[in-house]
C-alpha cells in the first residue's frame, strides 16, 4: 500500500438468497475503499467466516436457515466484542430491531433503502458510530417504552396467535386455566390492548410472534 492509498474496509455479507446477496456484493464492490472478503448463506457460515476473516464490517440478514441473524450476532460478539455488525433485512418490526441491537448490532438498515444509504451505513459504523434511520430509531424508542413479556407469556401469546382456546392453552402448557387467564391479563396490560384479537394483531405487527411459529 502506497502513502496515497487508503486502507480498504473489509466486509462479510450474510444473506441466504443468492440473487439478493450478489446484488449487495455488486453494490459494495463498486466502492474503491470496500472489499467483500467473504459471503455467508446462513448464520452458521457467518460465525465461521467471521472468525476466519475478521472483517471490519459484517452485514447480517435476520431470517436465515440453520441459524438466524440475532443468534449469529450473539455468537460473533461473544468471541469478538468489538465486531461491527449491521443488520440488513426486510423486517422492520420493533421487536426485530430491539433484539438485533440488543444482541450487539451497531446498525440497522432495510433492504428497500437506497444503495447510497447502505454505503453510508457501512462507513458510519466503520467510523465507530451507530447507524439507525429515523423510522428505525422511532420504533426502537417505542419498544424501549414497553415492558418485556416473560418467556411463559410469550408461550401463551404464540398459542393465542394460532387461535387456541383457554382450555387448549392450559393443556398444551400443562398449567391450569386460571393460570392461563392470569398470563393473558398480563399480556393485555403490557401490550396495551383489551382483548385477544387486539393482542394477536399487536403481537404480529410488532414482531413478537410469527405465524410460522
Amino acid at each position: 500500500m502506497t502513502a496515497t492509498q487508503s486502507p480498504t474496509i473489509s466486509i462479510l455479507v450474510t444473506e441466504d438468497h443468492g440473487i439478493v446477496r450478489q446484488g449487495i456484493v455488486s453494490i459494495l464492490q463498486i466502492q474503491a475503499d470496500f472489499t467483500v472478503v467473504a459471503e455467508a448463506r446462513n448464520g452458521l457460515e457467518a460465525v465461521e467466516l467471521y472468525q476466519k476473516y475478521q472483517p471490519d464490517i459484517t452485514l447480517m440478514d435476520l431470517r436465515m436457515p440453520n441459524l438466524e441473524g440475532v443468534e449469529a450476532i450473539r455468537r460473533i460478539r461473544e468471541h469478538s466484542p468489538t465486531a461491527n455488525i449491521i443488520i440488513l433485512t426486510t423486517y422492520d418490526t420493533d421487536e426485530d430491531i430491539y433484539r438485533g441491537l440488543q444482541a450487539g448490532a451497531r446498525g440497522y438498515i432495510l433492504k428497500d433503502a437506497d444503495f447510497e444509504d447502505l454505503i453510508d451505513a457501512v462507513r458510519t459504523v466503520h467510523s465507530g458510530k451507530r447507524y439507525l434511520p429515523p423510522t428505525v430509531a422511532l420504533k426502537l424508542a417505542e419498544r424501549m417504552d414497553t415492558e418485556d413479556l416473560t418467556e411463559r407469556e410469550r408461550d401463551v401469546l404464540r398459542l393465542m396467535v394460532l387461535g387456541n382456546s383457554t382450555s387448549t392453552l392450559a393443556t398444551a402448557l400443562h398449567i391450569t386455566e386460571g393460570t392461563v387467564k392470569f398470563h393473558i391479563n398480563h399480556i393485555f396490560q403490557k401490550l396495551g390492548v383489551n382483548d385477544r384479537t387486539q393482542a394477536v394483531i399487536t403481537a404480529l405487527r410488532r414482531g413478537l410472534v410469527r405465524l410460522e411459529e
